[in-house]
C-alpha cells in the first residue's frame, strides 16, 4: 500500500474523532444549555464571549508552539496523541448538570466549556496542520482532505441518526434530560479516543525543508506580521470565518426549526442524516470538482447552492416535513464547500514559503482554528439573543411570530452570508498554474 494511502486512512481517523467528539458541542450545547441546564440568554453569551476571548490568545499560542516543536514523533503528531484524553473528559464535563443553582452553575458551565475548547484547540491545530506533512502535492493534500471529511461525515451520518434516539434513551423519556447528553457524550469520548492515537501514532510526516530563517522573522509577532502580509491565506481565512458564522447560525438553531417550525421532535434525527448524507456526497465530488473548476470556482459554485437552497425554506414558512427532507438533500450536498477552505490553507502555506520563506503550518492551522471558534462564539452569543427577541418560550408552543423568528436565524441570514462570503474570493489567485510554478521553485531550493 502507497504510503500516501496508509496516511490517508490513519489521518482519517484522527479527522473523524476531531468531529465525533465536538458533535454535541457543535449540535446540542445551545439546547443543552437553554432546555436542560436553564441557563439565561445572558449567561450563556457571557459563556461564549469569554471563551472566544481566551480563543483569541490561546488559539495563535498554540499554533506558535507546534512550529516550535521538534520531536521524534514529528512536529504534529506528540499533541494528537497527548491531546484527546483531555479533550475527552472536558468535552463529558460540559454536558454535565451541576448540582448547583445561579452564578455558580454558569460557572462550571463555562470553565468546563472553555477548557475543552482549548483541549480541541491543541487536537484541532495538529489535525489540520498535520496534512501539509503528509504530501507535498496540492491534489494529493486535497484528495486526502476530501477522503478524511467523507469519512469523518459517513460516521456523522451514524450520528446524526443515533445522537438524539440516544440521547432520549438514556434520558428514559420522550423528552432529552441531563442524563441523556451525559452519557450520549461519554460514550461518543470513549469511541473518539482509541481513533486520535492510531492517527497520532501512524501518521508518517514527510520530510520538509523547512525555509531559512528570514532576518525579519522568528518571533510569534515577527511571524504573525509576516502572514498578515500572505494574501491568499488572509482571503482564506476571511472566507472560512463568514461561511463559518452563516453554517452555524443554521446549525445551533435547526434542531429549534425542526421542533417548533416544521413540528416533529423526532423528525430530527431524519434531517440531520439527510443533511451529513448528502455531505458525504458532495465531499466525494471535491477532487473533481476542485480540479475541473479550481478550489476558488467550485467554492462559488457550493456557495450559491448551498445559499438558494436555505433560500427555499424560508419562503416557505410553513414546509411539509418531505419538502424539508427534500430540500436537505441539495443543501447537504453544498454544505461540502468548507472542506476546500483546508486546500486553500495547504495552497497558501506553500505560497508564504515561496513568497516570504515561511511556512508556519502550525500558526496557519490556528488561525484557521480561531476563525471558525470565533464565528461560533459570534453565532453562539448572537444566536440566543436573537432566539429570545423572536419570543421563544423554551418547551412551550410558540407563537407565529416566534416561529418566523427562528425561521429567519435558520434560513435567511445564513443564506445572506454564503453570498457575502464569495466576495472575497474574488481576490483568490492561486490556480492549479500558479501552484506547479511554486512546486517547482520550492522543489529547486530545497535541493541546493
Amino acid at each position: 500500500m502507497k504510503k500516501t494511502t496508509k496516511n490517508s486512512i490513519y489521518y482519517s481517523m484522527g479527522f473523524m474523532s476531531q468531529n465525533i467528539i465536538w458533535y454535541m458541542i457543535n449540535t446540542y450545547l445551545m439546547l443543552f444549555y437553554t432546555d436542560v441546564v436553564s441557563l439565561s440568554a445572558g449567561a450563556i453569551s457571557t459563556i461564549m464571549l469569554v471563551a472566544r476571548v481566551w480563543d483569541a490568545v490561546n488559539d495563535p499560542m498554540m499554533g506558535a508552539i507546534v512550529d516550535k516543536t521538534k520531536s521524534k514523533w514529528g512536529k504534529f503528531r506528540p499533541y494528537i496523541i497527548i491531546a484527546p484524553p483531555f479533550l475527552a473528559i472536558f468535552d463529558i464535563l460540559t454536558f454535565t448538570v451541576w448540582p448547583v443553582e445561579g452564578t455558580m452553575k454558569a460557572v462550571l458551565c463555562g470553565v468546563s466549556y472553555i477548557l475543552a475548547g482549548m483541549a480541541y484547540t491543541a487536537v484541532g491545530v495538529a489535525i489540520n496542520g498535520i496534512v501539509n506533512r503528509l504530501s507535498t502535492d496540492s491534489n494529493e493534500k486535497m484528495k486526502i482532505i476530501s477522503i478524511a471529511n467523507v469519512a469523518s461525515n459517513v460516521l456523522q451520518t451514524v450520528l446524526a441518526a443515533a445522537a438524539m434516539p440516544m440521547i432520549l434513551f438514556f434520558s428514559h423519556s420522550d423528552t432529552a434530560n441531563g442524563k441523556g447528553f451525559f452519557w450520549t457524550t461519554v460514550i461518543l469520548a470513549i469511541v473518539s479516543v482509541p481513533l486520535f492515537l492510531v492517527c497520532g501514532f501512524k501518521c508518517k510526516e514527510v520530510e520538509i525543508v523547512e525555509p531559512p530563517k528570514k532576518e525579519n522573522s522568528g518571533s510569534f509577532v515577527k511571524d504573525l506580521k509576516l502572514m498578515t502580509k500572505n494574501k491568499p491565506l488572509m482571503i482564506s481565512i476571511i472566507s472560512l470565518f463568514i461561511g463559518v458564522v452563516g453554517a452555524m447560525a443554521r446549525m445551533s438553531l435547526l434542531t429549534y426549526y425542526i421542533i417548533y417550525v416544521v413540528g416533529s421532535y423526532t423528525m430530527i434525527s431524519a434531517v440531520f442524516t439527510t443533511l451529513t448524507v448528502c455531505q458525504i456526497v458532495g465531499t466525494a465530488t471535491l477532487p473533481w470538482g476542485t480540479k475541473k473548476f479550481g478550489k476558488k470556482g467550485y467554492m462559488i459554485i457550493l456557495l450559491i447552492i448551498n445559499a438558494a437552497s436555505d433560500l427555499v425554506l424560508f419562503f416557505n414558512g410553513h414546509p411539509t416535513i418531505a419538502f424539508v427532507l427534500g430540500v436537505s438533500i441539495i443543501g447537504g450536498f453544498s454544505q461540502s464547500v468548507g472542506s476546500i477552505s483546508y486546500g486553500m490553507m495547504c495552497d497558501s502555506i506553500d505560497y508564504g514559503d515561496y513568497k516570504f520563506g515561511i511556512r508556519n503550518e502550525g500558526l496557519s492551522s490556528s488561525l484557521m482554528s480561531f476563525a471558525i471558534k470565533l464565528a461560533s462564539a459570534i453565532t453562539g452569543s448572537l444566536s440566543i439573543w436573537l432566539l429570545a427577541a423572536t419570543g421563544y418560550v423554551a418547551g412551550a408552543q410558540q407563537s407565529a411570530s416566534a416561529m418566523t423568528g427562528i425561521n429567519v436565524i435558520v434560513n435567511l441570514i445564513p443564506a445572506l452570508l454564503q453570498l457575502v462570503g464569495i466576495i472575497p474570493l474574488i481576490w483568490y489567485k492561486l490556480d492549479s498554474k500558479k501552484m506547479d510554478e511554486i512546486a517547482v521553485a520550492l522543489k529547486e531550493r530545497n535541493s541546493r
